[in-house]
């Protein structure tokens, strides 16, 4: 395994790891949440955006309107996350 498999690999268990938690989490107090942009896999956002209508229906991964919860201060430590603001309506 090369370098470059190590870290793609690596970077999509963190990814599994964050998505499970936020799936959880969706549930939990939205006040201990924030939306997190650029994340999500397909299929797994947790609201509709301008592209779609429905949650779990993003096509692309790591969309940047696409957004799914996770706790507060997560977001940024993700690479590509960014915190959407509770007044955007993405």
């Amino acid at each position: 395994m090369n370098t470059n498999q190590i870290i793609r690999t690596a970077f999509a268990g963190l990814i599994t790891v964050g998505l499970a938690t936020a799936a959880s989490q969706a549930l939990a107090a939205k006040d201990d949440n924030e939306k997190c942009a650029g994340i999500v896999k397909a299929g797994k956002n947790d609201c509709g955006t301008s592209k779609t209508a429905c949650a779990g229906t993003i096509k692309n991964d790591r969309d940047t309107e696409a957004w799914i919860y996770v706790p507060k201060g997560t977001c940024e430590r993700i690479a590509g996350g960014e915190v959407v603001a509770k007044s955007d309506k993405k």
